[in-house]
């Protein structure tokens, strides 16, 4: 039995002005059937099991009334998370495989319980506080928090900010010596917990940027052109190093993807969460808070999230090869529902416009809102709107600028 863990005042102290790590280390253990982290029977007191249960309800009660980013949708992201995560640890190939290949298979993420962990929890803060409205919208006011976070990823800093300030109270001091067994796990810890909230805001082109270098680095590394990162990093990563990259990449696909996890359910999770989101727009536009009317391209948008987001972000959970069924799964609806917004989502956005607004807002037929439509703005596209010019089909705000010269992206590349 290890002695409790007590944080340092320094351990405690969370700072953004480092870089993101592009790779937050694993250990580098070997994996074995009796590794502490597939452990089923470790005892959890009675005192941390409280802690946890009023840990939760601080956070809920920090989250606000508003449609679309409440508590409701953290804990659809949270329940979304821990599917993906099981599939990642529960997923054997066949009846010969133990548990030190299926650790070795998934990047050691099936092994190492604070790092699946610290993605539950990012899932459940990862929107505490938010105002319903972008981060572009926080910069236009010169609210304090874009003045605090430098104008970037506000909203996404100051929930981990809240969340972790919390955790670090002294009435969690059980609950804190259980996840963290020493001052190395704590800085893990936080690491993971920047890079995955962060993660989910896909407005930050040069994170974007970012991540694709780091993609083609991890699982198309012969196929790499993007240079290095820094210093050192365009040599061969050795297998500890690579592993930890894949691990890290595949913690934030699973945030990404848990983040919009309405669009690859379920046609009616997906209208239920749409029709939330479309509220809380509009009801920011009406506020003075917003850029652009929601009403103008509320169809158009949806098709070019989904052609330039959704599936892509699909196809990269499949790529990676540690989901199983579950990968398929998500592109499956993903397809599906993307297909059925093209044939009925006219009608539906139509509908959302007189329900929310009580005016019907005359609408192009389909055909020409998929030929001129510059997508609206969504809560996890901060771009402001340019002024409306002609404009290739579907493209989205936080989509990079073509390059003539460049050849085609792959598809699931853009993300």
């Amino acid at each position: 039995i290890l002695d409790p863990f007590t944080p340092s005042e320094e351990d405690k102290v969370l700072s953004f002005s480092e870089k993101l790590s592009e790779t937050v280390m694993f250990p580098p253990l070997g994996y074995r059937d009796d590794y502490y982290g597939v452990s089923t029977d470790i005892a959890i007191s009675s005192e941390a099991q409280l802690e946890l249960l009023e840990y939760v309800a601080r956070i809920a009660k920090k989250y606000r009334d508003i449609p679309f980013h409440n508590f409701d949708h953290a804990s659809h992201v949270t329940m979304s998370a821990n599917k993906l995560l099981n599939r990642v640890c529960t997923t054997f190939e066949d009846e010969e495989e133990d548990i030190a290949s299926v650790a070795a298979r998934t990047f050691g993420i099936s092994a190492d319980p604070l790092a699946q962990f610290v993605v539950v929890f990012s899932s459940l803060v990862h929107d505490v506080d938010h105002q319903g409205v972008p981060n572009a919208q926080l910069v236009e006011e010169e609210d304090p928090l874009a003045t605090e976070f430098d104008n970037r990823s506000v909203a996404e800093k100051h929930s981990i900010i809240i969340a972790w300030n919390i955790l670090m109270e002294d009435r969690f001091r059980e609950l804190q010596s259980l996840i963290f067994v020493n001052g190395y796990e704590m800085r893990r810890f936080k690491q993971l917990l920047i890079n995955t909230v962060l993660a989910t805001d896909i407005a930050d082109k040069e994170r974007s940027k970012v991540g694709k270098i780091r993609w083609q680095k991890a699982f198309h590394p012969s196929q790499s052109s993007y240079g290095s990162l820094g210093e050192g990093s365009c040599k061969i990563l050795d297998d500890v190093h690579m592993r930890s990259l894949k691990a890290t990449l595949v913690f934030e696909q699973i945030m990404q993807a848990s983040d919009v996890s309405h669009t690859m359910q379920h046609w009616s999770t997906f209208l239920k969460w749409n029709k939330r989101l479309y509220a809380e727009l509009s009801k920011g536009y009406r506020e003075g808070r917003g850029a652009s009317d929601p009403r103008e391209n509320w169809y158009g948008g949806e098709i070019g999230f989904f052609d330039f987001y959704i599936i892509p972000l699909a196809k990269k959970l499949r790529e990676c090869g540690v989901f199983g069924s579950a990968a398929s799964e998500y592109l499956d609806y993903a397809l599906e529902n993307r297909r059925r917004w093209e044939e009925e989502g006219t009608d539906i956005a139509r509908n959302m416009v007189a329900e929310h607004d009580s005016i019907v807002v005359e609408m192009p037929s389909q055909g020409e809102e998929l030929v001129t439509a510059v997508p609206a703005p969504r809560e996890d596209d901060d771009a402001q709107q340019e002024e409306k010019k002609a404009a290739p089909p579907l493209k989205r705000d936080d989509e990079e600028e073509s390059d003539p010269q460049k050849e085609p992206q792959d598809p699931g590349e853009i993300v």
